[in-house]
């Protein structure tokens, strides 16, 4: 039996080449930042038990560990701080020679070309693992934001090149930026986690930096998981607070919520594929349910597709690596 058929679209999929010249959506190296978590202990190299490939790195090692990054190909790194001390108030986050300030200098020295950029939140540096100040069990959101905009003008007079506030509190992205631009870092960018969801999924990356919270959940501030329209309403008070890149948090599970944000904006958009995103992956690797290379390749491209520009994962070694040795995406 033959049919008369005008359309073929396996016609663009019988040969590499071919399937290669229409791709619509590519990944680079340019699109990928690298997440770092640093610690105080100057030697370390502590593996990450529930995050098998990621480490708490010491401050002796970071420039090292940056220049493998920068040489891979990876443009930038966003990095995370565990401090010696932590108190009520998370102090040491904007302190000049906390292990966030020590270790931009440090990548700087070592790599002047790195993009540095710096989660700015106080989840780290806190006693009680909340991301700001607490009356009982409240936070206080406009005390808090008096402390984020001294941590990130900390950072930035540390040499870093973008500052990354993921805390949520109200009104903390034209905090920060008036006081960056009144240090003279007017051209020190903000990246807002401007949609960042309370996630189930974010549980590895509290083993990482050692930031549980010691009672209760972050739902007071991190945006509820229903809501698709309220995505757009946080992202457009960033946006005219002075935001100059936009982030969704998670990345998986808020695909719809990435495509709402390019159909609305035409600012460079990130989305972080995060810990738990990151280990579920890994964890079916190793068990041998899932090709590795082939679903984490596949994801990067779910988020190139859903309009993201840049990508915060904890892939990135490995993607370079890929990208290294031609794959194809």
């Amino acid at each position: 039996m033959t049919y008369d058929f005008l359309h073929r679209p396996r016609r663009l999929r019988m040969k590499t080449r071919m399937r290669d010249m229409v791709r619509e959506n590519h990944l680079r190296h340019d699109d990928l930042i690298y997440p770092l978590f640093v610690t105080y202990e100057a030697d370390a190299k502590k593996p990450i038990a529930s995050m098998p490939g990621c480490f708490q790195h010491g401050l002796n090692r970071i420039g090292e560990v940056c220049r493998e990054i920068e040489g891979m190909g990876i443009p930038a790194v966003i990095l995370f701080g565990l401090p010696e001390h932590k108190d009520e108030r998370g102090s040491s986050a904007c302190a000049p020679d906390g292990v966030i300030a020590k270790a931009v200098a440090s990548i700087k020295q070592a790599c002047p070309s790195l993009i540095v950029m710096t989660d700015v939140c106080l989840c780290e540096y806190t006693s009680h693992g909340h991301c700001g100040v607490l009356k009982g069990e409240e936070i206080l959101n406009d005390e808090t934001v008096e402390i984020l905009c001294r941590e990130a003008v900390t950072h930035a007079n540390a040499g870093a090149d973008v500052i990354a506030p993921s805390d949520m509190m109200d009104g903390r992205v034209a905090a920060i930026r008036e006081a960056l631009d009144a240090a003279s870092h007017l051209y020190t960018p903000i990246m807002a986690y401007s949609v960042k969801y309370a996630s189930g999924f974010y549980g590895p990356f509290r083993d990482a930096v050692e930031s549980a919270p010691s009672f209760g959940d972050r739902r007071s501030h991190q945006m509820d998981p229903p809501n698709r329209r309220e995505a757009l309403r946080q992202a457009r008070i960033d946006l005219n607070a002075g935001a100059d890149v936009l982030m969704v948090k998670p990345g998986l599970p808020y695909l719809d919520i990435i495509r709402d944000l390019r159909n609305e904006f035409d600012v460079p958009l990130a989305v972080y594929n995060v810990s738990g995103e990151y280990s579920m992956l890994k964890a079916a690797a190793e068990k041998g349910w899932l090709d590795e290379r082939r679903t984490v390749m596949e994801t990067m491209l779910a988020f190139k597709r859903a309009g993201a520009d840049l990508i915060l994962t904890y892939h990135a070694l490995d993607l370079a690596r890929w990208l290294n040795e031609g794959d194809g995406a």
